[in-house]
């Protein structure tokens, strides 16, 4: 099969059609592990609350995550959790159905309040969306100041937001800069006007340098910006300028995600299937942005993160304290995290929690202080095991054999992962893992395609019948 060509890391890599077409298969991201799919309803509102009183006692350090899901309007290619709110100004209605969810996650604050020990080390808040500052200054001004008076941020702690440089103004920055924000994600997406006007995102670069310029005015400390590769319209050219345009602004960290292609999932994706880049071209794409952000000085974390060298999630990785949850890497590893709003998703002590997706449900469980968990799981000491391997594996491109002997009490690592060793010389074979005993390492290939090196140690991907309905985006 014909190579594609790759430099990545100072090297020359052996990628052919061939290995494409074997690894882009469809799988997890593992931002938790199980993975959602594997959750059960059997997991309510008493397993949250019992995880809180764990929690409590082993008194970890707290991270917080706060749903904001409104938007001004679809982007096509969106997959989160989120709902159309529009303008008043624009469509003619108002928003009172916002001011109706605040309340009800003002309340939730409290609910949530009431059951942790204030004395915990808050380190790190986080609000995501959605588009979190949809809400107007005055709005954020209220829930910041309530949140965070509730739970007090340590010094130093990460306090990061979500924007849309379509609807955020410098006031918006300001308000969150003045309570303690100290951390911005841009979405950018791509910058070729033909790409913006098919996925229904018009997002002019003057529009976003605006914005990373009030940011920085303010004293942000850091900023990340979000592409994604794989859009209906992308060229390679195309993409190419859009990261030549990005590295202009010197970002801090850098997503560049693959567009995850599930109309099963997201009906509005389905009107993007006649357009879509895929296969090689998909994957040149990729390649184009690892190859200029490489050579700009960025490090390559993995996936699909990027870091200049002085950032945290850079230095985390080097000294391998680096974690994923479910806002993807973090530095902020062994903390118990909380989420708050509609369809939230929580880490607390053994459990994963996540709250109702319904709207009314939501509301109904505030208004009578109560968790609103409506799914979860209940992590087995296997699957603390493999949670352990796949996370040491994606945030730090090594699985070190003798640690984990050590750290789970196990005889032999190769005896306890039996099937998966023996796997794994076919993967040392296409060049994704160096070959060695005492340790599992993947190569500068294999950080492409690390979310199929960690689904060999996944084995409920093995229980899933052949003809179930399909769940995962594709690898790349």
């Amino acid at each position: 099969m014909p190579a594609i060509p790759i430099r990545l890391l100072g090297e020359t890599l052996p990628m052919t059609t061939e290995l494409l077409e074997k690894y882009n298969v469809q799988g997890p991201r593992y931002t938790s592990y199980p993975t959602a799919p594997e959750w059960t309803d059997a997991i309510g509102p008493a397993d949250f609350e019992a995880a809180c009183e764990r929690a409590n006692a082993a008194k970890r350090p707290i991270s917080l995550y706060v749903h904001l899901p409104f938007c001004d309007e679809q982007c096509w290619f969106c997959g989160c959790f989120m709902k159309v709110v529009p303008k008043p100004e624009r469509k003619g209605e108002d928003r009172g159905e916002i001011e109706g969810y605040l309340a009800d996650l003002h309340r939730e604050i409290d609910l949530l309040a009431a059951r942790v020990d204030r004395s915990r080390p808050v380190v790190q808040v986080h609000w995501g969306g959605g588009t979190p500052t949809y809400l107007t200054p005055k709005q954020a001004d209220a829930l910041a100041e309530h949140l965070l008076d509730a739970f007090r941020p340590s010094p130093g702690a990460e306090i990061s937001v979500e924007v849309d440089p379509r609807v955020t103004t410098a006031e918006h920055l300001a308000v969150l800069r003045r309570h303690g924000w100290n951390r911005v994600s841009m979405g950018v997406q791509d910058f070729d006007p033909e790409v913006q006007e098919l996925v229904n995102r018009v997002q002019p670069f003057e529009m976003t340098k605006a914005l990373v310029d009030a940011a920085r005015g303010l004293g942000y400390e850091s900023l990340n910006l979000d592409l994604i590769y794989g859009l209906p319209g992308q060229k390679l050219e195309g993409f190419a300028h859009s990261v030549d345009q990005v590295l202009t602004l010197r970002p801090d960290r850098l997503a560049v995600y693959s567009y995850a292609h599930v109309p099963w999932l997201k009906k509005p994706q389905r009107v993007l299937a006649a357009h879509l880049p895929e296969g090689t071209e998909k994957f040149a794409i990729f390649v184009s942005g690892i190859e200029r952000f490489s050579a700009a000085g960025y490090v390559y974390i993995g996936m699909d993160h990027f870091a200049l060298p002085h950032d945290e999630i850079a230095r985390a990785q080097e000294d391998r304290t680096l974690w994923r949850n479910f806002q993807g890497y973090t530095t902020h590893a062994g903390v118990d995290l909380y989420a708050l709003g509609v369809s939230a998703i929580a880490q607390i002590d053994d459990v994963y929690v996540q709250n109702t997706k319904d709207y009314a449900a939501y509301h109904e469980a505030c208004a009578a202080g109560r968790p609103s968990t409506i799914k979860g799981w209940r992590l087995t000491d296997e699957d603390h095991l493999r949670r352990t391997v796949i996370t040491n594996l994606l945030c730090h491109c090594v699985i070190k054999k003798r640690e984990v002997e050590e750290q789970f009490g196990l005889a032999s690592f190769d005896e306890k992962f039996a099937r998966e060793v023996a796997e794994l010389p076919s993967f040392v074979e296409d060049g994704l893992v160096e070959p060695g005993t005492d340790e599992i390492r993947v190569t500068p290939l294999g950080r492409i395609f690390i979310r199929n090196v960690a689904m060999l140690f996944d084995p409920y991907l093995l229980k899933r019948p052949a003809d179930q309905p399909k769940i995962f985006s594709r690898t790349l």
